[in-house]
């Protein structure tokens, strides 16, 4: 099924109820608006249509998840490994292997468990009462009781129990953040919208899950359970699949890859030891140690180590991931999808200008803070006072010094301008009480409010209103001057100021006021909507969430790294492409309403000139990253809402705010703790950092391992101990204590300079590629050597059985040139040995000390098969180790001298 498909299918549930009037509703619904269902009725409906609760399908079983642990290749590799030396006697070995096997397994069992709660944490958002009326009676219900046709009634602090649609309302609005991504509460009413009508824009209908902030409101029910919004949004989630990160599925490529070297290694010497009439025994024996030596052992527990050390490193820059490998997916991020709202900017309302007596002033300040001033070009001195009480009096909003807020949003950011004018609005609403009020609804978009304020030096009966500036302007005759000279409106002017703000993304707010004589009080407090006409302007704010003061650094250093940067949002898409502009985001901003007039292929097309989404849905969402994705970018999508869930879920690293809805977060891949976006630019570049270091890893590994199998494959052509190069312990030794030392090395070892210079690698580029492949061989063939030279001409003949000194100098040159490899393989083409490398020098002093030891004391010397060296012997031993460093420094100076040529 397409995008456009599927989109198709979840838009509507049949009956567009906000577009009908409230009775044909009711009707539709078969209910009654005054009496409600019967309860016999609701009984009824509520087995036809399920409870009203949201469905999520029971996640699998831990036992099941570690079952699929344990059919993975590399773990039926070692597992078969650990029966085969069960079977000769290798107890050692087999018990090493055996834990390498428990720890992979329980691993990745907890990370898979932490995934499956997405669906989960939608259901626990679920309201536990409604207040419904049935057979003509107010009661109290679980909410999930709630069907189709109840009639509810809604409150200030409510949150909505099912998606409904409004018969009647007082001053309601309704806080849809979590749903629509809406920034500012939304009025609601019970007028009907046109069938187009989007999402954010139903004006008529609530929607579960969102809360009322303000007003009452009659509703009856029209959708529960999985067919509300919220469900929708639980479907969607549940058509999201778990994806593998590209490191995953290059790792299980080349975890195939090894498999099939490993086991043809092991084949083709069993047949040279067959051929040659070795026993079973021997054979067996010889097998379980080139399987040791061809397997990987230590490559998933290593990588992890690496995972876990950027996850570690992300903690501390305020990201969580919620399962370490997707460290590495953020260092391939080519795309990011952002919210607006908290993470581009602070989620503040703040005044940023205001037109004031016919100029323009500007107002400094940083979000909440009472800390700014208003500044302007004119001479004339501003009656801050005067306009700090017009501003601050019609506000229910509170806000104090530490910036909290209780409230509407943007009378919060009117409360913080009049601080800043030196009005404290808590204390001027005490000091100059309301005599009567207009109260804010959505049918005429004003509120106003009736004081007795001092003005020029007497105390003057004066209603304030603030609104919507077409509606105020259109209430206006007269406005206050620069010199607070009533004057003529200058409405040519205001219209062009109101233009000049909307069209940088400001959200536009009139203030007006009309003084009335005192022995008017009475009737104007009896009718106070009749006098709210004849008015004289006072000013026009502009209001706007200001930008985070590191989101346009960050969308920079994103750009240079090859990172395209998109913002998605819930506002209009004016008002989110002037903040675009702002940031920096390039050119194109378009409506949900008209992505849905594209077609797949459309919009595939437009997307390289698209960079701002403004009013989207979920279904846009979700639709804009598999779209993405489709065309090979590897997206990270950021949210803080239950809409963006999905979206987040789809996405190869879905981000959350930390501040944002428990269903966001479970979806997600990563959390940002201070929900800014700059941070997540810093954890790309930790991810870039993590990837680094397990390319410089798996060079080291694989160069270790392809040494391996040549030695065992020449120790069989050559006979050399019946083909018995190592003994199977040795090699455990080398391959997990020894190597461990050297992934610290390479975690330890600084970050690489200019990470963020350069685009993002492509996935399809994996870590086995041509270049890797010959650096991996050469490298590999090298230590081959370098450990035959003792086993050919050391100074005993190497035994299968038995331990010698040739064999134990074979695996001390492994050894130190394993130490060696973690020194000069941790970067390329840069040399191993330029500074800084004091750090990693100090952490691989220890595997030295402990291939010394391994070869000195006994209990060591009996588990592994080693002897005590010779002075000279160490010297050999150190003198072929370093023809290793000769070589590895040596290619990487001649590609250093390519590059330079090239450029």
């Amino acid at each position: 099924m397409t995008i456009e498909a599927q989109q198709g299918t979840t838009e509507g549930h049949g009956i567009e109820w906000w577009a009908l009037a409230p009775d044909a509703v009711v009707a539709q619904a078969k209910t009654e608006a005054a009496r409600g269902l019967t309860a016999a009725e609701a009984e009824r409906r509520l087995a036809d249509a399920g409870p009203n609760a949201l469905q999520s399908a029971p996640p699998p079983s831990v036992w099941r998840i570690a079952l699929s642990q344990v059919l993975e290749l590399m773990t039926l590799m070692l597992i078969a490994v650990t029966i085969v030396s069960l079977l000769i006697g290798q107890v050692t070995t087999a018990i090493i292997v055996a834990v390498l096997v428990l720890f992979n397994v329980i691993t990745g069992t907890q990370q898979e468990v932490k995934a499956r709660r997405s669906v989960d944490a939608l259901a626990k958002l679920q309201t536990p009462k409604a207040r419904v009326i049935r057979d003509g009676v107010l009661l109290q219900i679980d909410a999930t009781g709630l069907v189709p046709g109840d009639i509810v009634e809604l409150e200030s602090g409510d949150l909505v129990p099912a998606d409904g649609r409004i018969l009647r309302s007082a001053n309601l609005e309704t806080q849809e953040s979590s749903l629509t991504g809406e920034s500012l509460p939304i009025p609601k009413g019970s007028a009907e919208n046109t069938a187009s009508t989007a999402l954010a824009d139903r004006t008529s209908m609530v929607f579960q899950n969102t809360s009322v902030t303000r007003g009452t409101a009659r509703i009856v029910v029209v959708e529960t359970g999985m067919r509300t919004q919220m469900g929708r949004i639980a479907s969607l989630l549940t058509q999201v699949g778990d994806k593998k990160s590209p490191l995953q599925l290059e790792l299980d490529g080349l975890t195939k890859v090894l498999g099939i070297i490993a086991w043809s290694a092991v084949l083709v010497i069993v047949l040279i030891g067959f051929a040659r009439g070795q026993s079973l025994d021997e054979l067996l024996f010889l097998a379980t140690a080139v399987a040791i030596s061809a397997i990987p052992t230590g490559l998933p527990v290593f990588v992890q180590s690496l995972l876990a050390w950027g996850a570690s490193k992300l903690a501390k820059e305020r990201a969580i991931v919620t399962s370490l490998n997707d460290v590495e997916t953020l260092g391939a991020t080519s795309a990011i999808c952002s919210d607006k709202t908290g993470t581009l900017t602070l989620n503040m309302m703040t005044v940023r200008t205001a037109w004031l007596g016919g100029n323009t002033y500007r107002v400094t300040g940083e979000g909440y803070s009472f800390e700014g001033h208003v500044i302007g070009t004119s001479d004339e001195p501003l009656d801050a006072p005067t306009l700090g009480l017009a501003i601050g009096l019609p506000n229910d909003a509170t806000v104090s010094p530490e910036g909290d807020v209780v409230g509407d949003p943007t009378e919060a950011a009117l409360v913080v301008l009049a601080a800043r004018l030196g009005i404290d609005a808590d204390q001027a609403r005490k000091d100059y009480p309301r005599l009567a009020e207009v109260p804010f609804d959505s049918d005429y978009k004003f509120m106003a409010t009736l004081q007795r304020i001092p003005y020029r030096g007497e105390q003057r009966l004066v209603l304030i209103v603030k609104g919507a500036p077409d509606v105020v302007l259109g209430r206006c005759t007269t406005m206050l001057s620069e010199t607070r000279e009533v004057v003529p409106v200058a409405s040519d002017a205001a219209t062009t100021e109101l233009e000049r703000m909307s069209a940088t993304g400001l959200r536009t707010l009139a203030i007006a006021a009309r003084f009335l004589d005192d022995g008017d009080e009475g009737r104007i407090a009896a009718d106070p909507m009749s006098w709210v006409e004849e008015l004289s302007l006072i000013g026009i704010v502009g209001i706007v969430d200001p930008l985070r003061t590191e989101a346009k650094d960050a969308v920079a250093v994103a750009h240079n790294a090859g990172i395209d940067v998109r913002m998605i949002t819930g506002d209009h898409a004016v008002t989110a492409g002037a903040i675009g502009a702002e940031l920096g985001l390039g050119t194109g901003a378009v409506s949900g309403a008209d992505l849905k007039q594209m077609s797949d292929e459309e919009l595939s097309g437009r997307l390289p000139d698209l960079h701002v989404f403004g009013r989207v849905t979920p279904d846009d969402k979700l639709r804009l990253v598999r779209l993405l994705q489709a065309k090979g970018a590897i997206v990270a999508m950021t949210g803080d809402a239950v809409n963006d869930a999905a979206a987040i879920k789809q996405a190869n690293i879905g981000v959350a705010m930390g501040s944002g809805s428990e269903v966001t977060k479970q979806a997600a891949k990563l959390v940002l703790t201070d929900d800014n976006f700059a941070t997540l630019v810093h954890a790309v570049e930790i991810g870039r950092i993590v990837y680094s270091k397990i390319t410089a890893y798996l060079r080291f590994q694989m160069t270790q391992l392809l040494s391996l199998i040549m030695l065992f494959l020449a120790a069989s052509a050559f006979s050399i101990a019946e083909g018995v190069a190592l003994f199977p312990a040795q090699v455990l030794f080398i391959n997990f204590f020894v190597a461990l030392f050297a992934v610290f090395a390479i975690a330890a070892d600084a970050n690489p300079p200019g990470i963020m210079n350069h685009p993002p690698r492509d996935p399809k580029v994996g870590v086995v590629n041509r270049v890797s492949l010959v650096e991996w061989l050469v490298y590999g063939a090298v230590i081959f050597l370098i450990a035959l030279v003792p086993l050919l001409w050391g100074p005993d003949a190497p035994s299968p059985t038995e331990p010698t000194a040739s064999m134990t100098m074979a695996y001390v040159v492994l050894g130190l040139a394993t130490v060696l490899s973690a020194l000069l393989m941790r970067r390329t083409p840069e040399s191993g040995l330029r500074a800084p490398i004091a750090a990693v020098a100090k952490i691989l002093v220890w595997p030295v000390l402990l291939i010394v030891a391994s070869t000195e004391i006994g209990v060591l010397q009996r588990m592994l098969g080693t002897v005590s060296l010779t002075g000279w012997q160490w010297l050999g031993c150190i003198g072929l180790t370093l023809v290793l460093l000769v070589v590895v420094e040596g290619d990487k100076w001649f590609r250093r001298r390519r590059l330079r040529a090239r450029r």
